[in-house]
Protein backbone atom coordinates (compact mmCIF):
# COMPACT_ATOMS: atom_id res chain seq x y z
CA UNK A 1 0.00 0.00 0.00
CA UNK A 2 1.50 3.66 -1.14
CA UNK A 3 2.03 6.01 1.10
CA UNK A 4 2.37 8.78 -1.11
CA UNK A 5 -0.43 11.52 -2.26
CA UNK A 6 -0.98 12.41 -5.38
CA UNK A 7 -0.09 16.85 -5.04
CA UNK A 8 -3.15 18.54 -6.03
CA UNK A 9 -3.06 21.70 -7.61
CA UNK A 10 -4.29 25.01 -5.89
CA UNK A 11 -8.22 25.92 -5.93
CA UNK A 12 -8.85 28.48 -8.97
CA UNK A 13 -9.65 30.71 -6.13
CA UNK A 14 -6.34 31.06 -4.28
CA UNK A 15 -4.67 31.42 -7.74
CA UNK A 16 -7.02 34.68 -8.51
CA UNK A 17 -6.25 36.07 -4.85
CA UNK A 18 -2.27 35.41 -5.36
CA UNK A 19 -2.79 37.65 -8.56
CA UNK A 20 -4.54 39.87 -7.07
CA UNK A 21 -2.10 40.15 -4.29
CA UNK A 22 0.95 40.34 -7.13
CA UNK A 23 -1.25 43.40 -9.28
CA UNK A 24 -1.22 45.67 -6.23
CA UNK A 25 1.96 45.15 -5.01
CA UNK A 26 3.14 46.01 -8.60
CA UNK A 27 0.75 48.48 -8.49
CA UNK A 28 2.32 50.18 -5.77
CA UNK A 29 5.90 49.90 -6.56
CA UNK A 30 4.75 51.63 -10.33
CA UNK A 31 2.89 54.22 -8.50
CA UNK A 32 6.09 55.00 -5.90
CA UNK A 33 7.94 55.12 -9.19
CA UNK A 34 6.31 57.27 -10.90
CA UNK A 35 5.64 60.08 -7.99
CA UNK A 36 10.08 59.92 -7.52
CA UNK A 37 11.00 60.14 -10.73
CA UNK A 38 8.30 62.94 -11.32
CA UNK A 39 9.68 64.48 -8.05
CA UNK A 40 13.38 64.66 -9.72
CA UNK A 41 12.10 65.66 -12.91
CA UNK A 42 10.74 68.84 -11.21
CA UNK A 43 13.97 69.61 -9.03
CA UNK A 44 15.99 69.24 -12.61
CA UNK A 45 13.87 71.32 -14.76
CA UNK A 46 12.48 74.10 -12.99
CA UNK A 47 15.96 75.64 -12.13
CA UNK A 48 16.82 74.95 -15.76
CA UNK A 49 13.79 76.86 -17.02
CA UNK A 50 14.45 80.14 -14.39
CA UNK A 51 17.67 79.95 -15.48
CA UNK A 52 16.25 79.82 -19.38
CA UNK A 53 13.67 82.76 -18.37
CA UNK A 54 16.25 85.14 -16.30
CA UNK A 55 18.47 85.10 -19.35
CA UNK A 56 16.06 87.49 -21.01
CA UNK A 57 15.85 89.59 -18.31
CA UNK A 58 18.35 92.49 -16.90
CA UNK A 59 19.49 92.98 -13.94
CA UNK A 60 16.57 94.89 -12.13
CA UNK A 61 13.86 92.46 -13.36
CA UNK A 62 15.77 89.71 -12.10
CA UNK A 63 15.67 91.19 -8.96
CA UNK A 64 12.75 93.17 -8.58
CA UNK A 65 10.59 89.68 -9.54
CA UNK A 66 12.97 86.70 -9.86
CA UNK A 67 10.23 84.14 -10.95
CA UNK A 68 7.83 86.51 -13.17
CA UNK A 69 8.23 85.70 -17.25
CA UNK A 70 10.11 88.01 -18.88
CA UNK A 71 8.25 90.66 -21.26
CA UNK A 72 10.00 89.59 -24.20
CA UNK A 73 12.96 87.92 -26.29
CA UNK A 74 15.49 89.87 -25.28
CA UNK A 75 18.99 88.72 -26.75
CA UNK A 76 20.95 91.54 -25.77
CA UNK A 77 22.41 89.62 -22.52
CA UNK A 78 23.84 86.45 -24.97
CA UNK A 79 24.94 89.24 -27.09
CA UNK A 80 26.63 90.54 -24.52
CA UNK A 81 28.04 87.55 -23.01
CA UNK A 82 29.20 86.14 -26.44
CA UNK A 83 31.40 89.36 -27.58
CA UNK A 84 31.84 91.37 -23.82
CA UNK A 85 32.53 88.93 -21.94
CA UNK A 86 34.64 86.46 -24.20
CA UNK A 87 32.13 83.44 -24.13
CA UNK A 88 32.68 83.28 -28.09
CA UNK A 89 36.20 82.30 -27.36
CA UNK A 90 35.74 80.38 -24.75
CA UNK A 91 32.88 78.32 -26.94
CA UNK A 92 35.57 77.61 -29.49
CA UNK A 93 37.96 76.74 -27.27
CA UNK A 94 35.94 74.19 -25.49
CA UNK A 95 35.11 72.60 -28.69
CA UNK A 96 38.28 72.38 -30.06
CA UNK A 97 39.62 71.13 -26.20
CA UNK A 98 37.02 68.29 -26.53
CA UNK A 99 36.31 67.45 -29.58
CA UNK A 100 39.92 66.75 -30.50
CA UNK A 101 40.02 64.62 -26.85
CA UNK A 102 36.95 63.01 -27.73
CA UNK A 103 38.54 61.78 -31.23
CA UNK A 104 41.52 60.74 -29.55
CA UNK A 105 39.98 58.59 -26.24
CA UNK A 106 37.44 57.16 -28.79
CA UNK A 107 40.09 56.09 -31.01
CA UNK A 108 42.88 54.79 -28.54
CA UNK A 109 39.80 53.45 -26.41
CA UNK A 110 38.77 51.16 -29.05
CA UNK A 111 42.15 49.90 -30.15
CA UNK A 112 43.05 49.00 -26.56
CA UNK A 113 39.57 47.60 -25.37
CA UNK A 114 39.64 45.29 -28.79
CA UNK A 115 43.21 44.28 -28.13
CA UNK A 116 42.89 43.76 -24.59
CA UNK A 117 39.53 41.57 -25.30
CA UNK A 118 40.33 39.56 -28.40
CA UNK A 119 44.04 38.46 -27.79
CA UNK A 120 45.43 36.58 -25.65
CA UNK A 121 49.10 38.18 -24.27
CA UNK A 122 50.82 38.05 -20.98
CA UNK A 123 50.33 41.02 -19.43
CA UNK A 124 46.75 41.13 -20.72
CA UNK A 125 45.00 41.01 -17.00
CA UNK A 126 47.37 43.40 -16.11
CA UNK A 127 46.69 46.02 -18.07
CA UNK A 128 43.10 45.98 -18.28
CA UNK A 129 43.53 46.14 -13.95
CA UNK A 130 45.30 48.99 -14.08
CA UNK A 131 42.83 50.95 -16.23
CA UNK A 132 40.42 50.09 -13.64
CA UNK A 133 42.56 51.46 -11.20
CA UNK A 134 42.75 54.69 -13.22
CA UNK A 135 38.88 54.59 -12.42
CA UNK A 136 39.28 54.64 -8.89
CA UNK A 137 42.02 57.34 -8.80
CA UNK A 138 40.55 60.42 -7.43
CA UNK A 139 41.19 64.04 -10.21
CA UNK A 140 42.01 66.14 -7.23
CA UNK A 141 45.11 63.72 -6.17
CA UNK A 142 46.81 64.57 -9.27
CA UNK A 143 46.76 68.02 -10.07
CA UNK A 144 50.00 68.76 -8.47
CA UNK A 145 51.96 66.01 -9.96
CA UNK A 146 49.92 66.77 -13.50
CA UNK A 147 51.10 70.69 -13.06
CA UNK A 148 54.85 69.81 -12.61
CA UNK A 149 54.93 67.53 -15.19
CA UNK A 150 53.36 69.91 -17.85
CA UNK A 151 55.25 72.51 -16.87
CA UNK A 152 58.12 70.48 -17.76
CA UNK A 153 57.10 69.35 -21.02
CA UNK A 154 56.38 73.20 -22.02
CA UNK A 155 52.57 72.16 -22.92
CA UNK A 156 50.85 74.11 -19.29
CA UNK A 157 48.29 76.77 -20.21
CA UNK A 158 47.95 75.75 -23.73
CA UNK A 159 44.87 73.32 -25.62
CA UNK A 160 47.15 70.73 -26.91
CA UNK A 161 48.38 70.09 -22.91
CA UNK A 162 44.24 70.18 -21.87
CA UNK A 163 43.49 67.31 -24.57
CA UNK A 164 46.42 64.97 -23.48
CA UNK A 165 45.07 65.55 -19.89
CA UNK A 166 41.20 65.08 -20.62
CA UNK A 167 41.96 61.89 -22.95
CA UNK A 168 44.28 60.13 -19.90
CA UNK A 169 41.57 60.87 -17.79
CA UNK A 170 38.80 59.42 -19.92
CA UNK A 171 40.42 56.59 -21.16
CA UNK A 172 39.96 53.73 -18.53
CA UNK A 173 36.28 54.19 -18.68
CA UNK A 174 36.22 54.08 -22.09
CA UNK A 175 38.28 50.99 -22.17
CA UNK A 176 36.20 49.90 -19.27
CA UNK A 177 32.90 50.68 -21.22
CA UNK A 178 34.13 48.92 -24.28
CA UNK A 179 35.80 45.99 -23.14
CA UNK A 180 33.23 43.66 -22.43
CA UNK A 181 31.49 45.22 -25.24
CA UNK A 182 34.22 43.89 -27.89
CA UNK A 183 34.00 40.26 -26.16
CA UNK A 184 30.32 39.81 -26.80
CA UNK A 185 31.18 40.24 -29.67
CA UNK A 186 31.13 36.75 -32.12
CA UNK A 187 34.18 35.76 -32.92
CA UNK A 188 33.21 34.12 -36.03
CA UNK A 189 33.38 37.42 -37.92
CA UNK A 190 36.80 38.37 -37.43
CA UNK A 191 37.92 34.60 -38.12
CA UNK A 192 36.08 35.13 -41.26
CA UNK A 193 37.63 38.21 -42.14
CA UNK A 194 41.01 36.73 -41.79
CA UNK A 195 40.42 33.83 -43.98
CA UNK A 196 39.29 36.29 -46.76
CA UNK A 197 42.88 37.81 -46.31
CA UNK A 198 42.45 40.57 -44.15
CA UNK A 199 44.80 41.68 -41.82
CA UNK A 200 44.45 42.67 -38.18
CA UNK A 201 44.29 46.70 -39.11
CA UNK A 202 41.74 45.48 -42.01
CA UNK A 203 39.68 43.34 -39.97
CA UNK A 204 39.64 46.30 -36.46
CA UNK A 205 38.23 48.90 -39.19
CA UNK A 206 36.39 47.45 -41.32
CA UNK A 207 34.60 44.43 -39.08
CA UNK A 208 35.08 44.70 -35.63
CA UNK A 209 34.65 48.47 -35.00
CA UNK A 210 31.28 48.97 -37.66
CA UNK A 211 30.16 46.02 -35.11
CA UNK A 212 30.53 48.17 -32.08
CA UNK A 213 29.02 51.66 -33.47
CA UNK A 214 26.20 50.97 -30.77
CA UNK A 215 28.82 50.97 -27.56
CA UNK A 216 30.96 53.55 -29.01
CA UNK A 217 27.82 55.79 -29.39
CA UNK A 218 27.27 55.30 -25.60
CA UNK A 219 30.50 55.78 -24.12
CA UNK A 220 30.76 58.95 -26.44
CA UNK A 221 28.27 60.74 -25.06
CA UNK A 222 29.15 59.75 -21.27
CA UNK A 223 32.54 60.82 -22.40
CA UNK A 224 31.02 64.02 -24.29
CA UNK A 225 28.94 65.00 -21.29
CA UNK A 226 31.94 64.86 -18.88
CA UNK A 227 34.61 66.43 -20.86
CA UNK A 228 32.30 69.47 -21.56
CA UNK A 229 31.49 70.23 -17.68
CA UNK A 230 35.15 69.36 -16.54
CA UNK A 231 36.11 72.56 -14.44
CA UNK A 232 38.76 71.09 -12.13
CA UNK A 233 41.40 70.65 -14.50
CA UNK A 234 41.06 73.51 -16.54
CA UNK A 235 41.12 75.71 -13.60
CA UNK A 236 44.48 74.04 -12.06
CA UNK A 237 46.26 73.60 -15.67
CA UNK A 238 44.77 76.28 -17.74
CA UNK A 239 45.49 79.42 -16.53
CA UNK A 240 46.06 81.41 -19.43
CA UNK A 241 42.53 83.60 -20.19
CA UNK A 242 43.25 83.24 -24.16
CA UNK A 243 42.81 79.64 -23.63
CA UNK A 244 39.69 79.33 -20.95
CA UNK A 245 36.94 77.07 -21.72
CA UNK A 246 33.24 77.55 -21.19
CA UNK A 247 33.51 76.89 -17.39
CA UNK A 248 36.26 78.96 -16.25
CA UNK A 249 34.64 81.54 -18.15
CA UNK A 250 31.28 81.25 -16.81
CA UNK A 251 33.10 81.57 -13.00
CA UNK A 252 34.55 84.77 -14.47
CA UNK A 253 31.27 86.58 -13.72
CA UNK A 254 31.13 86.03 -10.55
CA UNK A 255 34.74 86.13 -9.34
CA UNK A 256 35.80 89.02 -11.63
CA UNK A 257 32.85 91.29 -11.15
CA UNK A 258 32.24 91.08 -7.36
CA UNK A 259 29.05 92.75 -7.15
CA UNK A 260 28.71 94.60 -10.34
CA UNK A 261 27.81 91.04 -11.30
CA UNK A 262 25.91 91.17 -14.92
CA UNK A 263 23.49 88.14 -13.46
CA UNK A 264 21.35 88.22 -17.54
CA UNK A 265 24.62 87.87 -19.07
CA UNK A 266 25.90 85.09 -16.74
CA UNK A 267 22.89 83.25 -17.13
CA UNK A 268 22.73 83.45 -20.89
CA UNK A 269 26.20 82.12 -21.15
CA UNK A 270 24.77 79.12 -19.09
CA UNK A 271 22.63 78.61 -21.37
CA UNK A 272 24.79 78.73 -24.14
CA UNK A 273 26.92 76.01 -22.33
CA UNK A 274 23.74 73.66 -21.93
CA UNK A 275 22.61 74.27 -25.38
CA UNK A 276 25.24 71.80 -26.92
CA UNK A 277 24.95 68.88 -24.56
CA UNK A 278 20.85 68.75 -25.03
CA UNK A 279 21.42 68.75 -28.54
CA UNK A 280 24.18 66.17 -28.36
CA UNK A 281 21.80 64.08 -26.46
CA UNK A 282 18.50 64.56 -28.69
CA UNK A 283 20.63 63.63 -31.17
CA UNK A 284 22.02 60.46 -29.96
CA UNK A 285 19.00 59.61 -27.80
CA UNK A 286 17.68 56.51 -29.82
CA UNK A 287 21.10 55.34 -30.21
CA UNK A 288 22.10 54.87 -26.73
CA UNK A 289 18.77 53.22 -25.78
CA UNK A 290 19.54 51.03 -28.37
CA UNK A 291 22.91 50.43 -27.30
CA UNK A 292 21.94 49.95 -24.01
CA UNK A 293 19.19 47.80 -24.83
CA UNK A 294 21.34 44.91 -27.25
CA UNK A 295 23.44 45.23 -23.74
CA UNK A 296 20.97 44.05 -21.92
CA UNK A 297 19.58 41.48 -24.18
CA UNK A 298 23.39 40.34 -24.86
Amino acid sequence: MSLQTEARPPAAGAVKVRHRREDGRDRVVMGSAHVVLAIWAIIVILPMLWTLMSSFKTNTAIFSSPFALPTGVNLDNFVTAWTQHGIGGYFVNTVLVVGGALFLVMLLGAMCSYILARYEFPGRRGIYYMMLAGLTFPVFLAIVPLFFVMENLGIRNTLPGLIVVYVAFALPFTVFFLYAFFRSLPVEMSEAAQVDGAGHWRTFFSVMLPMAVPGMASVAIFNFLGLWNQYLLPVALNTNRDNWVLSQGIASFVSSAGYRTDYGAMFAAVVITVIPVLVIYVIFQRRLQGSVAQGTMK
